[in-house]
């Protein structure tokens, strides 16, 4: 597949289909290695385009916690006043959270290696969704870095970005169309 139509064919899915994902995807179940290496193949892979993301001076601040236990996931579904419902249905979720003192830039840091985990699903057929955490409230008021350092229990020196959502998609949405694209976003020279 070109990499440009990997990035037509990535599209938001907010709709997961009820059943667990087959074994060709994540329904393999995961192993760890003596070193805690996962051995499931899909996820694998989409866990390692996110470490394989650039970061500010090749730090990675990023760590990445893996959630697939069903009643997690919809006690996750909580860390947003709205927009997280896509959780109870999922399959898997991938909370990124990042070491602010190991990067001041992990911001970004975590927004790239997102896509890059967004990008690696996609290409494997599965739907997806990101989850702004960062600077949002929970549904019980909380801000959601509260909410999911309580569920999850990371340190207080790591901040969350937002949550990879995974599943099977119920549809498959149509990509985009790349003649379509508004082309007069992009300046020559200068602006």
């Amino acid at each position: 597949m070109e990499i440009l139509d990997i990035f037509a064919n990535r599209r938001s899915v907010r709709k997961y289909a009820p059943k667990p994902l087959e074994d060709e995807a994540l329904d393999k179940i995961l192993k760890a290695d003596a070193q805690g290496l996962l051995e499931d193949e899909a996820l694998d892979k989409i866990l390692k385009a996110g470490l394989l993301a650039p970061s500010g001076h090749a730090r990675r601040p990023w760590e990445f916690i893996l959630v697939r236990d069903k009643q997690m996931l919809e006690r996750l579904s909580g860390c947003r006043s709205s927009g997280a419902d896509m959780l109870k249905q999922a399959a898997a979720a991938i909370v990124v959270i990042a070491d602010e003192q190991k990067q001041d830039v992990w911001i970004e840091d975590c927004s790239v290696a997102l896509g890059y985990m967004h990008l690696a699903a996609s290409a494997l057929k599965l739907g997806s969704c990101w989850v702004q955490v960062r600077l949002r409230a929970a549904a019980d008021g909380r801000s959601c870095e509260e909410f999911l350092r309580e569920v999850l229990g990371f340190p207080p020196n790591f901040k969350a970005e937002a949550i990879l959502v995974l599943g099977v998609p119920q549809r498959s949405p149509s990509p985009h169309d790349l003649q379509k694209l508004n082309l007069s976003k992009i300046h020559k020279e200068k602006f």
